[in-house]
């Protein structure tokens, strides 16, 4: 009696550790078809054929006073103006919403190698100039490789070494480095709704050259999303930036996050290639 006890024991010990190991099992293969997944989903195709970016990183963190940012990192050779006029959550590219826009008409200058990424809109709200207001532009100059800041009205006035290589978005100048001058060269520059909560949205670099497209899904006012810009983003590195256009404005995709604003469309984007 006591031997055929032990025989009926050893088979439920059998049954347990079998289970154990089947479970172990199907937990890895749901883990390794997870990450299979996500390889496929980020270095796919995009529904226009073209191949979906790899070289950037997201990340989202939580500054001190709250605000929520969405930040993609790559490099300026990587990044475009793109003319979209539909929401970026679901164009087949990557990247977040560009400057300002009126209906279809582009407020913000918006280039690639001189050329006016809405150029069909015809002269005005081609993206040629920042309307009315000469304000904070950010501009990759390819034979440099090197982005900068540079207040203008009109993208003919930006410095570069070659207007065949480069290009340029307008927004707000942030002001990096300047925490006592930053708000009054805002205000000269029309910063809209500055004490509102809304979203916002944000292109920034650091000393290394790198870029981080910076969108929020907190709302908040303007200084207080630079604050948290500063904070989070660059390890206290970050060499200057601009404010895009924000509130429903404020959108992004990639293969980690969507935000889509408040699912208007947008005029522009700033696409990452690659």
């Amino acid at each position: 009696m006591e031997e055929q006890a032990a025989q009926r024991l050893g088979k439920k010990k059998s049954w347990i550790i079998a289970g154990i190991m089947l479970a172990f099992l199907a937990f890895c293969a749901l883990l390794l078809y997870g990450m299979i997944q996500s390889m496929q989903q980020k270095g796919g195709a995009a529904s226009d054929g073209t191949q979906q970016p790899v070289n950037y990183s997201y990340a989202a963190v939580e500054a001190a006073n709250g605000f929520m940012l969405h930040v993609l990192k790559t490099r300026p050779a990587n990044v475009k103006p793109q003319l979209v006029q539909n929401n970026v959550a679901l164009t087949p590219y990557y990247g977040i919403n560009g400057g300002f826009f009126y209906e279809k008409s582009l407020l913000s200058i918006a280039v690639v190698n001189s050329l006016a990424v809405n150029e069909e809109q015809g002269e005005y709200g081609s993206g040629s100039e920042n309307a009315k207001y000469a304000r904070g532009t950010l501009v990759w100059d390819g034979v440099k490789d090197q982005l900068s800041v540079q207040i203008a009205s009109k993208a003919s006035e930006l410095k570069v070494q070659d207007h065949t290589r480069f290009w340029a978005q307008g927004g707000i100048s942030m002001s990096i480095g300047n925490d006592a001058g930053w708000l009054a060269q805002a205000e000269q520059e029309n910063a809209p709704f500055p004490d509102d909560a809304r979203l916002r949205s944000a292109a920034v670099y650091d000393q290394l050259g790198n870029i981080y497209l910076v969108v929020s899904s907190t709302k908040g006012s303007l200084p207080a999303f630079r604050e948290a810009v500063i904070e989070k983003i660059g390890d206290n590195k970050l060499a200057g930036g601009i404010f895009l256009d924000g509130d429903g404005s404020s959108q992004l995709r990639s293969a980690e996050a969507t935000l889509q604003g408040d699912s208007r469309p947008v005029v522009q984007m700033l696409r990452i290639m690659k």
